[in-house]
């Protein structure tokens, strides 16, 4: 009796045999008899290769798992698992996998070897930052980890924050740039992506009757691993050996031990919050920290923002997201708790949830916000933060800088100022033309007064 291991093997060993020369069923047929140990192929394998011919067009030698997956689910398969003697591949000559659909926009990785000269490490090392057996989650110590994981306490949870060690951080960056940043966003996606930013996802909103604001829980560690691969291999274009490794080097699983001092909330909304987290956690999943979760996030999100923009252009309103954070304005239908049912019931189709108590709606007549920008006319700050930041550029200018650094550290107190006249100035350029010519006022080589 074969057993499910050995029908796995002959399968991918045919799957083998099938890719190692020319697509075209005399040939594929003579490649599997040998590949079986017969001078003549059974009848059976006629038909296997008859049906593999009429799915594929072309030969999958990006994908020989999906290929030995589909041998395993044909009417020819099933024939010669009915023999009086179960076949076996005695001749295997492993086949070399190649990009099928290139994109030329990315970096050629055809197989591992090529992902490990990319990358500038060798097989073991590959193998080990991939991590694809998932040995974060037991890791006794830090020193035997591949993250450096931090709590951080906010108001009714947690945020983990797993910070990638330098040679994975590095890594990872190379993967970002010559695999995952040229493949495009959704057009609703603003976070993370270059020349986006936060006016470029609120402006779409400004002056609109009604703003509905959602936010996504636990975000990053709503994205599986499964997904991920799933992207890389469908949208990327990656073979199945690389997106495989490439997902292992880009995901990961959080330390039991970390997870265990992770303190557990009082309130009973705060501990389903935490359970669901927890359990999302212990599972590959995107890390908080690492420099390529957000260009994963947003290319797993394709197909959510696709169905929010639909849903919104339906309602004859906009949609923009950044990061967690989903934004749609329009008319005052948007108000009504169905509308915003609607919304999260794609959301969790897509595998997300809504945090319940941060959705929130702004008519015309309240104060209508997207990312802390102030969107009933135009985006601008909030008015208290204008008013501030236009007296301290006046205090500045009139008392010295120094009467104003109080806690901060006065060598990096020109920086902070500068900065947020910045900020401003990115979020609303005609209150940035004005607070630039107060900070032109100051004289930074004075000590001022104290």
């Amino acid at each position: 009796m074969t057993t499910p291991r050995q029908a796995a093997a002959t399968a991918s060993g045919i799957a083998t045999a099938l890719l190692a020369g020319p697509w075209r069923r005399r040939e594929a047929v003579r490649r599997v008899a040998v590949a079986l140990g017969h001078a003549r192929a059974p009848r059976w394998v006629g038909a296997l290769v008859g049906e593999v011919l009429d799915a594929y067009r072309d030969a999958p030698a990006d994908r020989p798992r999906e290929l030995a997956a589909f041998l395993a689910s044909t009417r020819g398969w099933a024939q010669g698992q009915a023999g009086d003697v179960a076949p076996r591949v005695v001749r295997r000559e492993p086949v070399p996998t190649r990009v099928v659909r290139p994109r030329p926009d990315l970096t050629e990785v055809p197989d591992l070897a090529a992902l490990a000269r990319l990358l500038d490490v060798d097989q073991g090392e590959l193998a080990w930052f991939a991590d694809t057996r998932g040995l974060e989650r037991t890791a006794p110590e830090e020193a035997l980890r591949h993250y450096r994981w931090r709590v951080v306490e906010r108001p009714g949870g947690v945020r983990l924050l797993a910070a990638p060690k330098p040679r994975l951080r590095e890594i990872q960056r190379r993967l970002l740039r010559h695999l995952v940043a040229p493949v495009p966003p959704h057009p609703a996606a603003h976070g993370c992506v270059p020349g986006h930013s936060v006016r470029t996802a609120a402006a779409p909103h400004a002056g609109a009757d009604t703003v509905l604001a959602l936010d996504l829980e636990s975000f990053f560690a709503s994205v599986p691993a499964g997904r991920v691969w799933g992207v890389l291999q469908g949208v990327a274009g990656l073979t199945e050996p690389v997106a495989h490794a490439v997902t292992g080097l880009v995901t990961t699983v959080v330390p039991l031990a970390v997870w265990r001092r992770v303190p557990v909330p009082e309130d009973g909304a705060a501990r389903d919050r935490h359970a669901r987290l927890g359990r999302r956690l212990a599972v590959p999943h995107l890390p908080q920290g690492a420099p390529t979760s957000p260009a994963l996030a947003n290319l797993v999100c394709a197909r959510l923002d696709r169905r929010l923009a639909g849903l919104a252009a339906s309602a004859g309103a906009v949609y923009t997201r950044y990061v967690d954070d989903l934004f749609l304005s329009g008319p005052p239908a948007l108000r009504r708790p169905a509308f915003a049912a609607r919304v999260a019931a794609i959301a969790a189709d897509e595998g997300f949830r809504v945090h319940p108590g941060k959705t929130r709606s702004a008519g015309r007549g309240r104060r209508q916000t997207v990312l802390g920008a102030v969107v009933n006319v135009r985006p601008t700050l909030p008015r208290a933060e204008r008013d501030a930041l236009r007296a301290l550029l006046h205090n500045c200018a009139v008392s010295g800088w120094a009467s104003q650094v109080r806690d901060r550290d006065p060598a990096t107190f020109r920086e902070h100022v500068l900065g947020r006249v910045a900020w401003a100035s990115s979020m609303d350029p005609v209150l940035g033309a004005r607070l630039r010519v107060l900070a032109e006022r100051i004289d930074w080589d004075a000590p001022g007064t104290a």
